[in-house]
């Protein structure tokens, strides 16, 4: 494995592309496809206005990749607009993660973006409200295997993803970030209760500063699927860099991840923002923010599965661990997301059962 992908030296030093081969261009390009980082290559290309010194053959892939990230920002203004109608009358709050969050609240992390779906979080006991209104208005449940049903609304932090029956646009709803059998349990009220109001649209909101970062950590360092991995870690940087610049952000960081008990997701963040992308943390942040460091065994073995499994997936960034190393994430984060028992129960019943209905 290249101890340097050529997408890696993008993020960091973006001015040393203009050396670059065709050769590295078409490897550059490809691994920025894998990572779907190729619109934000694009962004980060223009904003440091670099993208008339790029070959023009590399320049016109850019291109195309930044009209698809267009398309779908408009789509999600579309989609959210959308969604807001099918649940104002039912009075439930919204407040949008991720992607669309991002997005609606303007911020540097939607540029470049691409969507596969929408994520929304309302009160738990406003669950059932939000699913009829939205099937009201053409969202139909996906997941009609019977245990799958019982799975989200029993133990997870969302319910089955929801597909427009016209449109094929795909909604998440939350309750809370990560799933109440797992093995931390961030208060969904504090979280609702921080979070700050869209300009512009009524009804709607987005998360605190802090709390968006410390999602997107408990996203990424909770989930065993990483095939996005590097993508969820520059949003991340783009977030750190963004929310930075206001004086009380880093010491509210460090005590909101406290506070939701979210330390150790927050340690990993920023450690692989700054190892990885070069993102730049005050060292009295870095220092603070140790509360959630693991032991050193364990940090020494979360670095070498990370650092591999966070690349894109594609021959030129991985060696012959990555596999292995994505394997042990996946299990790992099976491993948080449910106790033992419960947790050899899903796995037999998805491998010896739910396989055979399939």
């Amino acid at each position: 494995m290249n101890s340097s992908p050529l997408v890696l030296q993008a993020f960091r030093q973006a001015d040393s592309l203009i050396s670059l081969s065709l050769a590295d261009w078409d490897l550059l390009l490809r691994q920025s496809r894998s990572a779907n980082l190729l619109a934000r290559l694009y962004v980060l290309l223009d904003e440091r206005g670099l993208l008339e010194k790029m070959p023009p053959q590399a320049r016109e892939h850019l291109e195309w990749s930044h009209a698809t990230a267009e398309r779908h920002t408009q789509a999600v203004h579309w989609e959210v607009g959308q969604i807001q109608k099918a649940l104002v009358k039912s009075g439930v709050p919204i407040i949008l993660l991720k992607g669309a969050a991002y997005v609606m609240a303007n911020l540097p992390s939607a540029r470049g973006r691409l969507f596969t779906d929408i994520d929304i979080m309302v009160p738990k006991e406003s669950l059932n409200a939000a699913e009829a209104a939205l099937m009201l208005h053409g969202w139909a449940a996906t997941h009609h295997d019977a245990y799958d049903q019982r799975y989200y609304r029993t133990w997870m932090h969302e319910l089955p993803p929801m597909r427009h029956v016209r449109r094929s646009t795909v909604i998440d709803v939350h309750h809370a970030i990560l799933p109440e059998t797992a093995s931390i349990h961030p208060d969904p009220e504090k979280l609702r209760a921080a979070a700050c109001a869209l300009e512009g649209h009524e009804g709607l909101k987005v998360l605190a500063p802090a709390d968006m970062v410390l999602h997107s950590a408990a996203h990424l360092f909770h989930d065993g699927e990483l095939e996005n991995g590097l993508r969820d870690l520059v949003d991340i940087d783009s977030l750190l860099r963004h929310f930075g610049s206001i004086p009380s952000f880093w010491s509210e960081l460090v005590e909101r991840a406290v506070d939701l008990e979210l330390t150790r997701p927050l340690f990993y963040a920023l450690r692989y923002a700054a190892n990885i992308l070069h993102t730049p943390i005050p060292s009295d942040a870095m220092e603070a923010a140790k509360i959630g460091c693991p032991s050193q065994p364990t940090r020494a073995l979360m670095d070498s599965l990370f650092t591999r499994a966070l690349m894109p997936v594609h021959p030129s960034c991985s060696d012959a661990f990555t596999s292995g190393a994505r394997w042990l994430l996946y299990v790992r984060a099976n491993w948080l997301r449910m106790p033992p028992l419960l947790l050899a129960r899903h796995l037999f019943h998805k491998a010896f059962i739910s396989s055979k209905t399939d």
